[in-house]
């Protein structure tokens, strides 16, 4: 039986504990504007695992059921090969579960602590094999379908990779309490578009909770903004507020300043919230109301890596990276209203 859960988020929490100024320094918390001087970002889950039966945990900040030993499935494989190895365990049983599948990319993402690396795993994770490399999820990479998304568990970014390439694979199971990522479609190993029946990909199982229909409406009286009802979240309209480029200490400043106050500069896990894996340039969804979309947005997350990066999201393809906190080189998209 699954563990109790007290409390899920629409968005998971980053872990980040401890804040750093623009050349890496770390620097006191309260009014930095940073991802932790907000209570959100550890979330209301302690502790974050529960043991479910032999060799499996739950992850309380999502639903989700991992197994204790994160190379189960073995050696680096293609992405074709490693959704197999998910039937396989699933037809098989293993460890007494018949839902095994391969995370899509939020499920994946959703294990990443920004306040941790070399894993980016959460402080005291009960997890054994880890490797600090990148794992498939079974998400087809809308900007090129050739490519399906991974995520690197040295520092926690999320790009995509050609899916003949070898990456490892960590299966999950149970319920997804987190939002879709929007996929709806299949494509093969090529690219090209495929029935989704048995695949096991993203867009055949889609699983988490849906979206609402409409996603996006005008914020509550007293308050410019557009509200996303898949997390609660209120997002500044136009999605390039601040004059341009900017270090990333002028975008929490900017961010800071929108409206006269009560906005701030989004977590990394607040910005990807907003990508909807079946579209790109933006990777945004169909119909958004918002203006001046850009290609890459500074998040308020520091890299745990290295202090003097912080974590971005590239829009237009919907990838997860860092830049150097002192580039003038990404724009600012303010938020208000915790998620959590």
């Amino acid at each position: 039986m699954d563990a109790a859960r007290a409390f899920v988020s629409p968005v998971s929490p980053t872990d980040q504990t401890r804040c750093h100024d623009g050349s890496g320094r770390e620097t006191p918390c309260p009014g930095s504007g940073q991802d932790a001087a907000f209570p959100h970002a550890a979330g209301r889950h302690a502790p974050r695992f529960a043991a479910v039966g032999t060799g499996l945990v739950q992850d309380t900040a999502t639903g989700l059921v991992w197994p204790v030993d994160a190379g189960i499935a073995g050696f680096p494989m293609p992405w074709e090969s490693a959704l197999a190895a998910a039937a396989r365990m699933a037809a098989d049983a293993v460890l007494g579960r018949t839902d095994w599948r391969l995370p899509n990319r939020r499920e994946l993402r959703s294990l990443v602590s920004y306040g941790q690396s070399r894993p980016s795993l959460p402080a005291g994770h009960p997890f054994e094999n880890v490797f600090a490399g990148w794992h498939w999820t079974s998400t087809t990479a809308a900007p090129a379908p050739g490519y399906a998304w991974y995520v690197h568990f040295e520092g926690g970014r999320m790009f995509y990779g050609k899916k003949d390439q070898d990456c490892l694979c960590w299966p999950v199971a149970g319920a997804c309490l987190l939002p879709r990522t929007g996929q709806t479609w299949c494509r093969d190993a090529a690219g090209r578009e495929t029935p989704c029946a048995g695949t096991g990909q993203d867009g055949e199982l889609r699983s988490g909770t849906p979206w609402p229909t409409p996603r996006f409406v005008p914020a509550p009286k007293g308050r410019e903004g557009v509200l996303d009802r898949v997390t609660g979240l209120v997002w500044a309209g136009r999605a390039d507020t601040g004059p341009g480029a900017a270090t990333w200490e002028e975008a929490l400043a900017v961010a800071a300043r929108y409206q006269g106050g009560g906005w701030r500069l989004p977590n990394i896990n607040e910005l990807e919230s907003l990508v909807a894996a079946c579209r790109a340039a933006p990777a945004l969804p169909a119909g958004h109301p918002f203006t001046a979309v850009g290609e890459v947005y500074w998040s308020a997350t520091t890299s745990a890596f290295d202090p003097a990066w912080a974590h971005a999201l590239y829009l237009h393809k919907g990838a997860v990276g860092v830049g150097f906190k002192a580039g003038r080189d990404f724009l600012v998209w303010p938020v208000a209203g915790p998620a959590s």
